[in-house]
Formats: structure tokens, sequence, C-alpha cells
């Protein structure tokens, strides 16, 4: 296993735990990239689906096991007793972690549809989402 290095900005930070939420077979991973927008709460967000409490458990200990190899500093973790949608707030991104079907309900895609929208590709590389895939997602 190839030695993990620290993430050097927000940005790497992001891809950092969006690959690592993929590792854990979350899906619909999507990273939003918030700097221009003046009210943005973080840099960047993370979601990502999951499909039980289980998995849920399993993305967010797998973060928090990264950044202790890593040496990054420990987030705040909200949400976990419940295990239907946990914050991971690294204060310049903040991952989501939902349940399939409170992502539907809460929409955060939505919420903040002003943001530049990326994903992972097959390579674990981030990518642009293209505006015709974009729109789907903002339904």
């Amino acid at each position: 296993m190839a030695k993990l290095s620290k993430p050097r900005s927000s940005k790497t930070l992001a891809s950092f735990c969006a690959k690592t939420a993929e590792e854990k077979l979350a899906h619909e991973i999507i990273i939003l990239n918030l700097t221009d927008i003046e009210i943005s709460p973080s840099d960047y967000f993370v979601i990502c689906s999951c499909d039980s409490d289980v998995q849920i458990i399993a993305v967010v200990e797998e973060i928090l096991e990264k950044c202790r190899e890593t040496g990054i500093k420990k987030p705040r973790v909200e949400g976990l007793k419940s295990a239907s949608w946990v914050i991971i707030d690294f204060f310049d991104v903040v991952v989501h972690v939902m349940h399939r079907k409170s992502r539907e309900y809460y929409k955060l895609e939505k919420l903040w549809g002003d943001a530049v929208f990326s994903k992972l590709s097959k390579g674990g590389r981030t990518i642009a989402i293209k505006k015709d895939e974009l729109k789907s997602l903002l339904k």
C-alpha cells in the first residue's frame, strides 16, 4: 500500500475525502466548489450517498482513520448517532455522508446550485460535471 500524503489545499482535501468515500463504496459522490459563493459556510462540500447506516458509519470511520494516518487535524463530526446524515467538518471542507433517502429529501445539490460541480473519474481524478448531467442532478 502506498503511503498516504497529507492534502495541501482545500481542493485536494475534498478530493481525498471523495476518494476515501468511494473506496467504501459510497455512490453518487460529488464535490461542490463553493469558493465563489459569498455566503457559503465552507470552500467545498463533498456529498455522497450510502445504502445503510452501517455503510455510513464505515465511510465516516475510514475518512477519520485516513486523517489520522496523514496527520490531518481531527474534524468535527455530527450525526453519527442517528447515522442517516453525518457531517464531517474540516472547516474549509464539509463532507456530507447521507443515506440515500435523506439525500433525496434534502436536495443539497439544488440548494447550492450556484456551486461548481465535479465528480471523480474512473481513474480517481476530479472532473467537472457537464451541464446536461448537472440538470438531472438538480431536478
